[in-house]
């Protein structure tokens, strides 16, 4: 499957502001199953510098930086994406116990070193009342690791109610998890939390879900969005595994990665700093779209 995608950001200010840096993570990252071809973005005004780079965690960062007073900031993504179905890992009796001790045996810091998705990060952090709820699903007597991040991806599915609207890029995992309710992000999050505080190794991945309209009903342009799933580190012989705790399935040929890091916040796909304190507001456009439907 090509997939054509384009995600454009356009960040108004209600005064101009001054000095302003961004970060844009837009660009996808190599990544299994998936080869980028055509890639394009514009970003307007023109920055007075643009500089390319890869990191920190897996994700590419484009970095721009304005000396004028900025009123409004648009980025626009495009590209087409080659998806290929990937084998899916079998249960090869992996345990639990047995990921948490190969997880602090691994003796590298690559980007996909297990040690490095262990901890608390930014947003994610680890909370008793998320851990107590998770003990049922990854406690040692779990026959394996695939079926516990299975149970956890469908438990999260059939008690969370997916509500836009109700939180932030920035919300507490343990705000969503006690409300039950929020979005993608929310439940990976939460999902995350679960995972690193029983010593699983769990990433959070941002990209694209290809959607698809009401039958018939025509492709409504601009309103598809980012999301985002979790890649979860099951052992060094089944190695790491993408499943969706929003729609409880892998994630496969149906989404595009762009990257990966601990949390949202290592994967935004806009952030920065800027002198001046205006109200501002962030809209988004964003169409994935099979190549014979283009």
């Amino acid at each position: 499957m090509i997939y054509h995608v384009s995600h454009t950001s356009r960040v108004t200010y209600g005064a101009p502001v001054d000095l302003a840096r961004f970060a844009i993570r837009l660009k996808p990252a190599a990544w299994p199953g998936q080869a980028l071809r055509d890639y394009r973005m514009v970003v307007s005004p023109q920055p007075a510098r643009l500089t390319e780079g890869f990191g920190p965690f897996h994700v590419n960062s484009t970095l721009v930086s304005f000396d004028a007073p900025l009123e409004e900031l648009v980025v626009t993504s495009e590209f087409r994406m080659e998806v290929w179905p990937l084998a899916i890992p079998e249960d090869d009796g992996t345990t639990l116990a047995q990921v948490r001790a190969a997880a602090l045996q691994v003796g590298e810091l690559g980007d996909f070193a297990p040690a490095q998705f262990l901890f608390g990060s930014r947003i994610v952090v680890i909370e008793p009342e998320i851990c107590a709820w998770a003990a049922p699903m990854l406690a040692d007597d779990q026959s394996g690791i695939l079926g516990a991040i299975k149970a956890l991806c469908a438990e999260i599915y059939r008690s969370f109610a997916y509500t836009p609207g109700v939180t932030a890029s920035d919300t507490p995992p343990v705000d969503a998890f006690r409300a039950r309710h929020g979005v993608c992000q929310d439940f990976a999050h939460v999902m995350i939390a679960a995972l690193r505080a029983y010593g699983i190794p769990a990433a959070y991945v941002s990209g694209y879900l290809r959607t698809e309209p009401p039958p018939g009903q025509p492709r409504l342009v601009g309103a598809d969005a980012m999301h985002a799933w979790v890649d979860v580190w099951c052992g060094p012989s089944i190695g790491w595994v993408a499943i969706d705790p929003t729609n409880d399935r892998p994630a496969g040929e149906d989404y595009v990665t762009i990257g990966m890091g601990r949390d949202y916040a290592d994967v935004a796909p806009v952030d920065g700093v800027f002198v001046g304190s205006p109200a501002h507001e962030m809209t988004t456009a964003v169409d994935v779209i099979p190549e014979g439907e283009v």
